[in-house]
């Protein structure tokens, strides 16, 4: 078979990337040679693909969903905000400059050119392409400029799943009201819908799904239920609650827990580092925004910034630079957080704000450059041997303290003093015999004697694990022939038209 759909949502987190990795899952267990797409994504949680691209992390999740090394065809076009105003743009996988948001409307044209065609070549090279949308389509206000809903739809001929988050509240309103501020065109193309995180009978539901049914013109697909176990790879770091725990942490296997506390910084990136922490049992991780949440902590970490230097500035308007200074357990930085770390920042590149102090913690300084460094390196680090990426511009230009990682040709990376690590690795505490280490290592530092690292946590497996039951819940809870025939023949011909499609706009 051959085709392509997009999977757009009645708001942010509605759970479009979910929906697509279990639709990616289920497809390629069947034997379907599948791939995933997201036209344009924006967020601060990214990888490195292997010959050095830069694309959101979501889209690499659904690329191991489908049995694919990440590429960066899969999301051609990368927003990585900076501020509220302007975001770093990357094409294809390399950075090409700084946008607001007004100016990037001028871009959008040349840019539905490049998804177009990268569109294009996955549908030569893949019997199915599930596409993932960005936001809402009922964005009115963005429609005309639209590259990554109905604007990629129309484009490129592809039926339409709107999948609403219930555990929000007023969900037949969302699919509903999402449907009738789309245009004629843009409804014809909008073949059904998906309620996604129900908990309870799902009988309950059934007589608003035959309303929506009666009123749309349009099925619902299906019902997915709330799993707990669903919060590895969230899509960026607005899925994580202030001061609020990540995962389900499991007791602990001496008699002591292992409290961690990171930092949530205004312009957080690749947040889930942490998570491989939060999958140990007795590893009680959590976001923190105020310097009182530290007082009790085992280790804190800092984790990567998109805005370095305004963080930092945050870091010490609300008091937690002191608290993290004053912190007499173990400290560790990660990417933008080991750069805050250091002795010095010199930074004419994001912030431009020339030489700025760190907190100090390690005798290191940090120069910005305009290329960005992206890689997947490999070396050893506390006698293990570690892989990551790199995803930054700032360069270590003098380091005075012993590396955390040595590179295969002997080159230190990152810094350890007594206490206190940093690297500019992500994925560094994926890597299961160095994450044991590195808590046997924390434990030590915090007085924590009774804390015992599982020796069996395999945190791929967690992730495999959970891409398998989002091709579950497809395959059990989603009326998989309607998608299959959406597939295969598109959105079906007549579907009404729901008012106030194609009413003239208000000026």
């Amino acid at each position: 078979m051959r085709g392509a759909l997009l999977v757009a949502g009645t708001t942010s987190d509605a759970g479009k990337s979910v929906l697509t990795a279990g639709l990616c899952r289920w497809l390629t267990r069947r034997g379907v040679r599948t791939a995933p797409f997201k036209a344009q994504n924006m967020s601060n949680n990214s990888v490195v693909t292997r010959d050095g691209g830069e694309i959101g992390r979501a889209q690499a999740l659904q690329a191991a969903a489908c049995g694919l090394e990440p590429s960066v065809r899969f999301n051609p076009v990368l927003l990585k905000p900076g501020g509220d105003r302007s975001s770093q743009v990357v094409v294809l996988g390399r950075a090409v400059g700084e946008v607001s948001a007004l100016s990037y409307r001028e871009r959008k044209a040349e840019l539905l050119t490049t998804v177009l065609s990268t569109l294009d070549s996955l549908r030569d090279d893949y019997e199915v392409v599930v596409c993932e949308g960005a936001g809402s389509p009922a964005e009115i206000n963005l429609r005309a400029n639209d590259i990554a809903n109905m604007g990629l739809a129309r484009a490129a001929n592809l039926p339409v799943i709107v999948v609403g988050d219930i555990d929000r509240g007023g969900v037949f309103a969302h699919l509903f009201g999402t449907l009738a501020l789309l245009d004629p065109a843009d409804q014809a193309l909008v073949g059904g819908f998906v309620v996604n995180k129900f908990r309870g009978d799902p009988a309950l539901l059934e007589p608003g799904l035959r309303q929506l049914r009666a009123l749309t013109g349009r099925p619902v697909l299906g019902v997915l239920p709330w799993r707990e176990d669903l919060w590895l790879d969230a899509e960026d770091s607005l899925s994580y609650a202030a001061d609020g725990v990540i995962g389900r942490p499991e007791p602990p296997r001496g008699d002591q827990w292992l409290r961690v506390a990171v930092v949530r910084l205004p312009r957080i990136s690749n947040a889930t580092d942490v998570e491989a922490l939060a999958c140990e049992p007795g590893v009680s991780v959590r976001f923190v925004t105020e310097p009182s949440r530290l007082a009790d902590a085992d280790l804190v970490v800092v984790p990567g910034s998109k805005a370095t230097v305004d963080d930092l500035r945050w870091l010490r308007a609300t008091g937690l630079a002191d608290a993290i200074a004053a912190h007499d357990g173990p400290v560790l930085g990660i990417c933008g957080g080991f750069q805050m770390l250091g002795r010095t920042i010199e930074d004419e590149v994001e912030s431009r704000a020339g030489a700025v102090d760190g907190l100090g913690l390690l005798d290191v300084d940090v120069r910005f450059r305009p290329d960005k460094t992206l890689r997947q390196p490999h070396g050893d680090a506390l006698g293990e041997s570690v892989t990551g990426y790199e995803i930054h511009h700032g360069v270590v230009t003098r380091n005075a303290e012993q590396g955390l990682v040595t590179l295969p040709d002997g080159t230190p990376e990152g810094a350890l003093r007594g206490r206190v690590a940093g690297t500019h690795w992500h994925g560094l505490l994926e890597n299961d015999a160095f994450r044991r280490t590195f808590l046997r290592w924390a434990a030590g530092h915090a007085g924590r004697d009774g804390f015992t690292p599982a020796p069996d946590t395999d945190f791929a497996g967690r992730r495999t694990a959970q891409l398998d039951l989002l091709g579950d819940l497809v395959a059990d809870h989603l009326d998989t022939d309607a998608a299959w025939a959406l597939l295969e023949k598109g959105a079906p011909p007549g579907l009404p038209v729901i008012p106030p499609a194609g009413a003239p706009p208000i000026t």
